[in-house]
Protein backbone atom coordinates (compact mmCIF):
# COMPACT_ATOMS: atom_id res chain seq x y z
CA UNK A 1 0.00 0.00 0.00
CA UNK A 2 3.26 2.62 0.49
CA UNK A 3 3.86 1.81 -2.74
CA UNK A 4 3.22 4.39 -5.61
CA UNK A 5 4.24 1.74 -8.57
CA UNK A 6 1.71 -0.58 -9.31
CA UNK A 7 2.67 -3.45 -11.94
CA UNK A 8 0.17 -4.96 -14.23
CA UNK A 9 0.58 -7.87 -16.45
CA UNK A 10 -1.49 -8.95 -19.41
CA UNK A 11 -1.48 -11.20 -21.67
CA UNK A 12 0.79 -10.48 -24.57
CA UNK A 13 -2.38 -11.82 -26.72
CA UNK A 14 -4.82 -9.02 -25.66
CA UNK A 15 -2.74 -6.66 -25.57
CA UNK A 16 -3.84 -2.83 -27.36
CA UNK A 17 0.14 -2.88 -28.13
CA UNK A 18 -0.38 -5.61 -30.85
CA UNK A 19 -2.60 -2.98 -32.93
CA UNK A 20 0.33 -0.70 -32.80
CA UNK A 21 2.94 -2.88 -33.94
CA UNK A 22 0.85 -4.20 -36.67
CA UNK A 23 0.06 -0.39 -37.81
CA UNK A 24 3.88 0.51 -37.29
CA UNK A 25 4.84 -2.78 -39.51
CA UNK A 26 2.75 -1.49 -42.07
CA UNK A 27 4.02 1.95 -42.12
CA UNK A 28 7.50 0.72 -42.28
CA UNK A 29 6.94 -1.57 -45.34
CA UNK A 30 5.26 0.60 -47.20
CA UNK A 31 6.60 4.17 -46.77
CA UNK A 32 10.05 3.81 -44.63
CA UNK A 33 11.34 0.79 -46.12
CA UNK A 34 14.56 1.96 -48.64
CA UNK A 35 12.78 5.36 -48.14
CA UNK A 36 14.81 8.86 -48.67
CA UNK A 37 13.99 12.49 -47.24
CA UNK A 38 15.60 15.36 -47.34
CA UNK A 39 14.93 17.19 -44.30
CA UNK A 40 12.36 16.16 -41.38
CA UNK A 41 9.56 18.55 -42.68
CA UNK A 42 9.60 16.17 -46.08
CA UNK A 43 9.69 13.58 -43.22
CA UNK A 44 6.67 14.79 -41.81
CA UNK A 45 5.02 15.37 -44.98
CA UNK A 46 5.02 12.26 -46.49
CA UNK A 47 4.07 10.97 -43.06
CA UNK A 48 1.00 12.72 -42.88
CA UNK A 49 0.01 11.96 -46.23
CA UNK A 50 0.57 8.14 -45.92
CA UNK A 51 -1.86 8.47 -42.77
CA UNK A 52 -4.23 10.06 -45.16
CA UNK A 53 -4.17 7.68 -47.94
CA UNK A 54 -3.94 4.42 -45.42
CA UNK A 55 -7.22 6.29 -43.86
CA UNK A 56 -9.30 6.62 -46.82
CA UNK A 57 -8.04 3.27 -48.86
CA UNK A 58 -6.57 0.53 -46.79
CA UNK A 59 -7.88 1.16 -43.25
CA UNK A 60 -10.31 -1.67 -41.71
CA UNK A 61 -10.53 -3.25 -38.71
CA UNK A 62 -7.38 -6.05 -38.04
CA UNK A 63 -8.67 -10.07 -37.80
CA UNK A 64 -7.75 -11.08 -34.45
CA UNK A 65 -6.65 -14.82 -34.84
CA UNK A 66 -5.98 -16.14 -31.75
CA UNK A 67 -8.76 -18.54 -30.86
CA UNK A 68 -8.34 -17.96 -27.09
CA UNK A 69 -7.83 -20.83 -24.49
CA UNK A 70 -9.20 -21.21 -21.76
CA UNK A 71 -6.98 -20.00 -18.21
CA UNK A 72 -8.85 -22.73 -15.66
CA UNK A 73 -9.41 -26.00 -16.93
Amino acid sequence: PAHRIRFVYTPKHCSWLNQVEIWFGILTRRLLKRARFASTDELKQRLLEFIDFFNQTLAKPFRWTYIGKPLMA
